[in-house]
């Protein structure tokens, strides 16, 4: 195939799309549980299951989205334009997640419930049009992955704003950390997130293109067509299971941190050369949240530069490597060591976000398989299915992290016991070390790996030469 190079002004642009997914996103990963159990006031044990409940929606929601965009007509292209459409009410929802009613237990859960329900339906709707746009951006495998990588470091950058924000705006707006404050905090914090998330949504749109026609003029059949050619498709049903796995993982060391930082750390003896308001409890928080986020970031970028010179898959199987010693390695340390845990857990993210777009970049290129094999691929729709796995594994993970701390016996806001403390690294660190080797061994049934078209190619010539 013919190199097929994107300009920096569409890479960013398409990067700015994540950059406003990543708003909620990591709102959500990183800090939701934290505020269901310890400002809401619910269990860990009712927010898991709500995290998992709520996620079954999406078992309909993901797939019907896909054969929307897929059909999806206008002046803009088939998927861009659905980055101006969504993004007012997805800012909306964001907000409403984060409110407290003043109301009875069982009248908040049912609010948490909908609130939920309703910004994940609103995040199906930007981001299945949003991963099929970096199809159709380009066909070129190489140049798709390196535009995942742009996504990826500006969905950390998008990250690293709320978990560097969000508890100091928090404590600010609600005028202290205290459950009562935080009530009123976080849903000003989530305001101000907000308005930067839709302006990036309307910056993706504008700055993007939907270079590739083939998609585009494509016969589209029944939805019910696209959906079972895409399950039928062996190297997407190995990236679906490997990204299920990988964002189960995500999802629990994401909703994990808090506690890990909160509890699980001791803080008493931060090193003297820290500043005095890094003692905090909020600052502690957002270092560990935004520095992370950081090397996410510069994990992505080392990824783009590698991927050029190296096959895609190698990339993610040396990431996986470095994702499961970086976690191992925190079983080992002191609960007191806080800046080594701070360097442990940043290396941890920089593998972990090598790995990412990596991954991502594969799902257009199980479409081009699908295409060349059996003449069926539809990119909306396998994103779709994807982006289900993905929030499918948020779900599993947020539900498991919660159950797991139950198990242990954590209690909020009082000072947890050694099997709690047991329960919060094994949520923390053992779920990525056990995912990663689970991952690994997906990715020996990969087979698109560089030059897989050419191959694929000349595989199907000597066939037809062969069975005139």
């Amino acid at each position: 195939m013919s190199k097929q190079n994107l300009t920096l002004t569409e890479k960013v642009g398409f990067g700015l799309g994540d950059t406003a997914s990543n708003i909620v996103y990591q709102a959500v990963i990183n800090v939701l549980l934290y505020f269901y159990t310890d400002v809401y006031g619910i269990t860990a044990a009712a927010a898991g299951v709500l995290m998992v409940v709520v996620r079954l929606f999406d078992a309909v929601t993901d797939p019907m989205m896909g054969a929307i965009a897929d059909r999806t007509k206008s002046k803009h292209g088939r998927y861009r334009p659905w980055m101006l459409w969504v993004a007012i009410p997805y800012g909306i929802l964001a907000v409403a997640a984060f409110f407290t009613p003043n109301a009875d237990m069982g009248t908040k859960l049912v609010y948490a419930y909908i609130s939920y329900a309703l910004l994940m339906a609103a995040y199906t709707a930007v981001n299945v049009p949003y991963s099929a746009l970096g199809g159709v951006m380009t066909a070129d495998s190489e140049e798709r992955a390196n535009l995942q990588t742009w996504r990826f470091a500006m969905a950390m950058v998008g990250g690293a704003l709320v978990t560097a924000a969000i508890f100091p705006l928090a404590n600010l707006l609600g005028g202290g950390s205290e459950p009562e404050n935080y009530q009123v905090g976080f849903p000003l914090a989530m305001a101000v997130m907000a308005v930067v998330g839709v302006l990036c949504f309307i910056g993706c749109f504008a700055l993007t293109t939907e270079h590739v026609q083939s998609y585009e003029d494509k016969p589209r059949g029944k939805p019910l067509d696209d959906f079972v050619s895409m399950i039928g498709n062996s190297q997407w049903a190995i990236i679906a299971l490997a990204t299920l796995i990988i964002m189960t993982r995500g999802a629990m060391q994401g909703a994990a941190k808090p506690y890990f930082v909160d509890y699980y750390l001791i803080t008493d003896n931060l090193p003297g050369w820290l500043p005095e308001f890094m003692g905090t409890l909020e600052a502690l928080l957002s270092s560990f949240l935004t520095l992370t986020m950081l090397a996410g970031v510069a994990g992505a970028l080392t990824a783009g530069l590698v991927v050029t010179r190296v096959c895609k898959v190698r990339v993610m199987k040396v990431a996986l490597g470095g994702t499961i010693l970086m976690n191992s390695l925190l079983f080992f340390i002191s609960r007191d060591a806080v800046f080594t845990a701070l360097v442990l857990v940043m290396m941890s993210n920089f593998f972990h976000m090598m790995f990412v777009p990596m991954l991502f970049s594969t799902v257009p290129d199980t479409v081009d398989y699908g295409l060349k094999t059996v003449g069926a691929g539809a990119m909306a729709m396998f994103c779709a299915g994807h982006l289900f796995v993905l929030k499918a594994g948020n779900a599993v993970g947020g539900g498991l992290t919660g159950f797991v701390l139950d198990w242990f016996g954590y209690v909020p806001n009082v000072e947890q016991t050694d099997l709690a403390l047991q329960g919060i690294l094994i949520a923390f660190a053992g779920s990525s070390i056990f995912a990663a080797l689970l991952v690994l061994v997906c990715l020996q049934f990969y087979r698109l790996t560089r030059g897989w078209q050419d191959r694929l190619d000349a595989d199907l010539r000597q066939t037809a030469r062969t069975n005139p």
